[in-house]
């Protein structure tokens, strides 16, 4: 769907065919559930934040305004944050000793989006990455966006974002070697994250 026909169906839905947000749906279900999926590494939890940029995303379309952000990057700025809240949570309640989460709670298909995605290296790598950093490698390598993108997504400049995506990436390649047991310089440039990918 091109950017002309997106910003119809947007009209739409502001007009009150609701009906017409299915479209949306349609386009970013999965892209937007992969993400959360990459951001949060659980099935459940990406499910349901996903759901949950998707009623942002339709509460907040009246805000949305084409000549200042594209679609696209708007709803992964949603996500973005939407992710972010959740990671801050998390945080909080790791730190509450009277509550417990469980972050080994994986069902058969967390196990099979695992299988596909990540193994178990380049999950223990990409845990030892700051929720920023897992975020610009996932847009980067995962999402396969420009930096130009990013840069609307994230609201930082894209030059600025190049050299933080070299540094990042080479921190992953450092903690992937590490959770494989190899050296640095044994294990190469290529990281099994754009491999699993």
């Amino acid at each position: 769907m091109n950017d002309t026909e997106l910003s119809q169906v947007i009209a739409e839905v502001l007009d009150g065919k609701t009906e017409k947000f299915e479209i949306i749906m349609e386009i970013y279900q999965k892209p937007i559930f992969r993400y959360c999926y990459h951001m949060l590494g659980n099935y459940a939890e990406a499910e349901d934040n996903a759901q949950e940029v998707f009623l942002k995303t339709f509460r907040m379309l009246n805000k949305y305004t084409q000549n200042q952000i594209n679609f696209n990057a708007w709803i992964y700025k949603i996500a973005y944050h939407q992710c972010i809240d959740i990671i801050r949570k998390r945080r909080l309640v790791k730190y509450l000793p009277f509550f417990y989460q469980d972050d080994k709670e994986n069902n058969e298909v967390d196990l099979h989006i695992e299988a596909n995605y990540f193994d178990e290296s380049v999950h223990q790598a990409m845990s030892k990455l700051t929720a920023d950093e897992r975020n610009l490698l996932i847009l980067r390598c995962i999402e396969d966006k420009s930096y130009q993108e990013i840069e609307l997504i994230l609201g930082k400049n894209s030059t600025s974002l190049r050299k933080k995506y070299e540094r990042t990436s080479a921190k992953f390649r450092k903690y992937y070697a590490q959770a494989k047991g190899v050296g640095k310089y044994e294990y190469g440039q290529g990281s099994g994250f754009e491999k699993t990918v």
